[in-house]
């Protein structure tokens, strides 16, 4: 009878030890013990409700001009080799190559990122 306890118990823990090594997405698979709210444990899949890392980004553009953005609307504008020279709360200031001159544009930090002086 202990026998059959035993193998029982090391059987239960090595299913637990392979389950928790198996890589899963972050998003679908959630092992969960319990906390003092929850006292229930178990295997959970589906959504946790926090919001990724993309989505958040996907909304910041809008908010301002980014250096990011800034620097590929200034290749757009036809700009070579374009670099951030300053950031500023109000601009963006891009500095690079067309026709073989140096040329700066300053950018407006709002959304669309105007051009303010080329």
């Amino acid at each position: 009878m202990f026998n059959r306890i035993k193998t029982a118990a090391l059987s239960a823990l090595v299913g637990l030890g392979t389950l928790a090594a198996v890589p899963a997405h972050a998003d679908s698979l959630y092992l969960g013990f319990g906390n003092n709210n929850d006292p229930r444990f178990g295997v959970y899949t589906g959504d946790d409700g926090y919001r990724h890392r993309r989505d958040e980004r996907r909304g910041n553009w809008r908010r301002g001009c980014s250096p990011d953005r800034a620097l590929d609307k200034a290749e757009r504008m036809g700009l070579h080799r374009v670099r951030i020279v300053d950031v500023s709360r109000r601009t963006v200031k891009v500095a690079g190559r067309q026709d073989g001159d140096r040329v700066v544009v300053v950018f407006a930090n709002e959304r669309g990122c105007p051009v303010i002086y080329r």
